[in-house]
C-alpha cells in the first residue's frame, strides 16, 4: 500500500499542521498518524515513529519537544553544520535517522516563531530582515523547508523501495505591486502643482520638463509600463497577479485615487487578463477597520470577492494582519518576504496554511512567499544590475532544484527605465528568461 503510517506518542494541532504540510502539501503522499502503538506495531505498511524513544526498528525521527508544547517561549536551538549548512534543534540519539528534529525546524520556520518574540521594529514597525535567525545561520537563500522535505522522502525510499512519490514540477509566479500607477499624470492640479514647484525650488529643469510634457500629453508617462507586461505575459505565456493599492492618499499611500475614471479603467483592463487582489494601504496594521473599506471599493468596481492581498511596505504584524484579512474573507496574501533582504523569510518556497501561533491553530489562510523584490535588489542592498541578474539567477535555481514555486514582486515603475530605474529593465528581462527557462 503506497501510505504511510506514522506514530506520534500524542497528537498535538502542530503535529498535524506539520505532518500535513509535509506529507500531502510538500510530498504529496497519503499518509495517517495515530497514537495507538499497539496498532501502529501490527500494521502491515509503511512505517515510521516521531517521538521521544523508538519503540521498534522502524524508521525514527526523535522530537525536540516544539511540537508537542503549547504557546511562544524562548528556545535552545543548538544549531550545528549538517550538510554544508546549518540545522537545529539538534538531538542525541543512535536510532534517530537525523541527528535534529526536521518537523520542529520546519514548525519554526514557517510559523514565523521568531516574530512572536520580543523583537525592536524597523521604522515601518516591521521585523526586520537582519534579526531572523536564517540570515544569522546564513540559510536564508535557501529553502530549507523544501530541501528537508526531500531528505525525508529518500529516507523513506531508502527503507521502502518500492514506495511511489508524485512528480511535483517547477512554478513561477510574477507579481506586481501597483503603488503608483503614474508618475505625473491623473494626480490632479493640487498635486500636480506641488510637483512643478518641488522641481523649481530644488533647479530640477530636467524633472519639471518631463512633467510638463506628461502633462500636456506629448510624452508617456515613465510609470505606465502595462503595455509592456501585457507584452510579457504574452512572450512568456505568463499568468501575473496584481495587487491594487486601493486607499486614499496618505504619507505613504502615494497612488492615484481610487474614484479617478482612467485609474478605474486601467483597474478593470488588468482584471481582463490576470488576477487581481487588494495591496491594503500602510494604515491597515494599525487601523483594521480600513481593510474592509479597501476590500469593499475594489470588489465593487471588479463586480467581483478579492480573496488575494498583499500588505503595502510589507507591513505584518503577526498573528494580528492575518487574522484580520481571515476576518475579511481573505484566502490568499503574498506578503511572506523581506524587503532588506531576497530569500525564503519561513523556509519554504511553496504555498502553505497560516499557523497561529496566538490561538495555536492552523487557519484556512493560505501563504504565497516571494523570493525577491525590484526594492530590495537596487535600494536595500544597492546591487548593480549585473549583481542583480546573478542574485535572482541563484534564487531560481535553488526554487528548480526543488520543484518549488519562485514568486517575484515587481512594480510597473521599475520596468520604466527612467530616472532611478534607468538601466534595470534587462534585470526582469533576465529574470524572465530564467524563471521560464526550462
Amino acid at each position: 500500500m503506497n501510505e504511510i503510517l506514522i506514530y506520534v506518542p500524542r497528537i498535538t494541532n502542530r503535529v498535524r499542521y506539520i505532518f500535513r504540510l509535509v506529507f500531502k502539501d510538500l510530498l504529496k503522499i497519503p499518509y495517517e498518524v495515530t497514537n495507538n502503538l499497539d496498532a501502529f506495531q501490527s500494521a502491515d505498511k509503511p512505517k515510521m515513529m516521531y517521538g521521544l524513544k523508538a519503540h521498534t526498528d522502524d524508521i525514527f525521527f526523535k522530537a525536540a519537544g516544539l511540537l508537542f508544547e503549547k504557546g511562544v517561549h524562548s528556545l535552545e536551538y543548538n544549531a550545528f553544520d549538517y550538510k554544508g549548512d546549518k540545522a537545529f534543534f539538534q538531538v542525541y540519539d543512535e536510532d534517530a535517522v537525523l541527528p535534529f528534529d526536521v518537523f520542529s525546524a520546519i514548525f519554526f520556520l514557517v510559523s514565523r516563531y521568531e516574530e512572536y518574540l520580543p523583537f525592536v521594529r524597523d521604522y515601518h514597525g516591521r521585523f526586520a530582515a537582519p534579526l531572523s535567525m536564517s540570515v544569522a545561520w546564513g540559510i536564508l537563500e535557501k529553502p530549507m523547508v523544501n530541501i528537508w522535505a526531500l531528505e525525508i522522502k529518500d529516507i523513506i525510499l531508502k527503507r521502502y523501495p518500492g514506495f511511489v512519490f508524485p512528480v511535483k514540477k517547477f512554478r513561477f509566479i510574477p507579481t506586481y505591486d501597483i503603488d503608483a500607477a503614474w508618475a505625473y499624470s491623473q494626480k490632479g492640479w493640487l498635486r500636480s502643482l506641488g510637483g512643478f514647484y518641488l522641481s523649481l525650488k530644488n533647479l530640477d529643469l530636467k524633472e519639471f520638463g518631463k512633467r510638463a510634457r506628461v502633462l500636456s500629453g506629448k510624452e508617456r508617462d515613465p510609470f505606465d509600463t502595462f503595455d509592456l507586461q501585457r507584452a510579457y505575459q504574452k512572450k512568456f505565456h505568463l499568468h501575473p497577479v496584481y495587487f491594487i493599492l486601493f486607499g486614499i492618499y496618505g504619507r505613504f499611500d502615494k497612488n492615484i485615487n481610487f474614484r479617478n475614471r482612467k485609474f478605474r479603467r486601467l483597474v478593470k483592463w488588468l482584471a481582463d487578463y490576470a488576477e487581481v487582489g487588494l495591496h491594503p494601504s500602510y494604515n491597515t496594521v494599525d487601523h483594521p477597520e480600513l481593510l474592509r473599506e479597501e476590500l469593499m471599493n475594489l470588489e465593487d468596481l471588479l463586480k467581483t470577492d478579492i480573496t488575494m492581498s498583499r500588505q503595502h511596505f510589507l507591513r505584518l504584524n503577526l498573528p494580528d494582519t492575518y487574522q484580520n484579512l481571515i476576518e475579511n474573507d481573505i484566502s490568499d496574501d503574498y506578503t511572506m518576504g523581506f524587503a532588506a533582504l531576497p530569500g525564503f523569510r519561513a523556509g519554504i518556497c511553496d504555498t502553505y496554511p497560516f499557523y497561529d501561533l496566538e490561538l495555536d491553530v492552523e487557519t484556512k489562510l493560505r501563504l504565497h512567499p516571494f523570493a525577491v523584490m525590484d526594492g530590495t535588489l537596487r535600494d536595500y542592498l544597492n546591487l548593480t544590475p549585473e549583481d542583480a541578474i546573478n542574485k535572482i539567477k541563484k534564487l531560481i535555481a535553488e526554487v528548480k532544484k526543488v520543484n518549488g514555486t519562485f514568486i517575484s514582486l515587481w512594480h510597473n515603475e521599475s520596468l520604466s527605465d527612467a530616472k532611478r530605474w534607468k538601466g534595470w529593465l534587462p534585470v526582469y528581462e533576465a529574470l524572465l528568461e530564467e524563471a521560464t527557462n526550462p
